[in-house]
């Protein structure tokens, strides 16, 4: 039986790691995925914004005070995209010979 192809949007590095991040919380700013990404902002937005294109990542721009804030979270496509690229991970793995 063949297995559908692992979704490249999520298995470049970058990406799955902040998708990792979302996964874990209802929802993150943008500062706190730079921390723990350890991406420059540069990078972090244009990954940011390939999930939001793909439908997997909700971005909402806001302000706390005076101070612009980038608040994003998870969808639940992207919730269902991340399980199936750990379940084809899995299976990948479990084929390997020993």
């Amino acid at each position: 039986m063949t297995q559908p192809p692992i979704d490249r949007l999520l298995h470049e590095p970058a990406r799955l790691t902040i998708a990792t991040l979302l996964y874990a919380v209802e929802s993150a700013d943008f500062l706190f995925l730079l921390r723990e990404s350890g991406l420059s902002k540069g990078n972090l937005s244009s990954h940011l914004s390939r999930l939001e294109a793909a439908g997997y990542v909700a971005i909402e721009k806001t302000y706390r005070g005076k101070t612009p804030m980038t608040i994003c979270r998870l969808t639940m496509e992207g919730r269902e995209a991340l399980r199936r690229y750990r379940d084809q991970l899995k299976r990948v793995v479990a084929a390997l010979p020993d």
